[in-house]
């Protein structure tokens, strides 16, 4: 741009020049040397005023040129820049659909492995469930096993005690029988005696009062049978009579309320163990008591 303005002011000048001229071609003629002077300094000016065009046009045409080139530059570089931003802005979709890909990847498997959880939880919960009801099972079967047991425990007591109990029956009545022939035989035994049973009787009732005879009671009774003189038959006989006596009024305590507890059921036991009462025995006089109860509540 500098040149343009040198041309341009090499123009003015001339213009100025010529101007000059034409004034003084109003003046006075003045010399052939002047003329030829000023006629080379017009040629000269209009060489200088062609170079100028020349000069103006070359500059014009570089300045086009330039601007031509700035423009497909402007042009090259609006296109690189939309190329840039329609890279940058696919690359980001891309980036975009890329990351809501691994989001929905990352949330199928967090539902997935949330699903397992689940399951797995579920799995677990039946195991325990499973599990409970399986040894729930197990000790129901084992209490219905305990239970079995024990009412076969209670049958074959129940059983020995009816044996028992008809043994005792049995010998009770062959001793009644024998203490018939014997009373039949001895019509002429005083009344003393009579009494002399009912004194060792109540000693022995007073001695199995709780079930069993300590060393001690047996120790008296044995004094007091040799003092009234009575025999072993007959001590056997009165203890059995005693024996059915308080056996009785046992099951009489224990069906009082209408039905017999644990505890009234195993000292019937411990009872039917150390009397030796029979099973038979004892269903008759159980049955014996409750119909009696019955008839008392009626």
């Amino acid at each position: 741009m500098p040149d343009i303005e040198e041309q341009r002011r090499k123009v003015e000048e001339l213009k100025r020049k010529i101007l000059e001229q034409k004034r003084k071609k109003t003046e006075p003629q003045v010399s052939a040397e002047e003329q030829a002077r000023l006629q080379a300094d017009v040629e000269s000016k209009r060489k200088a005023e062609g170079e100028a065009r020349r000069a103006e046009e070359e500059a014009r045409r570089k300045a086009e040129e330039e601007a031509r080139q700035r423009a497909e530059e402007e042009v090259r570089r609006k296109a690189e820049e939309e190329a840039r931003r329609k890279a940058e802005g696919e690359a980001m979709r891309k980036a975009e659909e890329e990351a809501r890909r691994r989001a929905e990847e990352a949330a199928k498997l967090k539902e997935e492995n949330e699903r397992k959880r689940a399951l797995e939880e579920a799995r677990r919960q039946a195991e325990l469930l499973a599990k409970k009801k399986a040894e729930e099972e197990a000790r129901r079967l084992a209490e219905e096993a305990e239970r079995l047991r024990r009412a076969e425990e209670q049958r074959r007591r129940i059983e020995e005690a009816k044996q028992k109990a008809e043994e005792a029956r049995k010998k009770a009545e062959e001793e009644r029988k024998k203490a018939e022939e014997a009373e039949r035989a001895s019509q002429g035994v005083s009344a003393t005696i009579r009494q002399d049973f009912q004194v060792y009787a109540q000693a022995l009732k007073q001695a199995w009062k709780d079930g069993k005879i300590s060393k001690d009671e047996a120790d008296i009774l044995a004094t007091l049978r040799s003092a009234l003189e009575i025999s072993e038959q007959e001590h056997e006989t009165i203890q059995q009579e005693i024996q059915l006596e308080i056996y009785l009024q046992a099951i009489v305590d224990s069906w009082k309320d209408g039905a017999i507890t644990p505890q009234d059921s195993e000292r019937l036991d411990q009872l039917r163990d150390n009397f030796q009462i029979s099973a038979e025995e004892h269903l008759r006089l159980e049955k014996q008591v409750r119909r009696d109860i019955l008839k008392q509540r009626s």
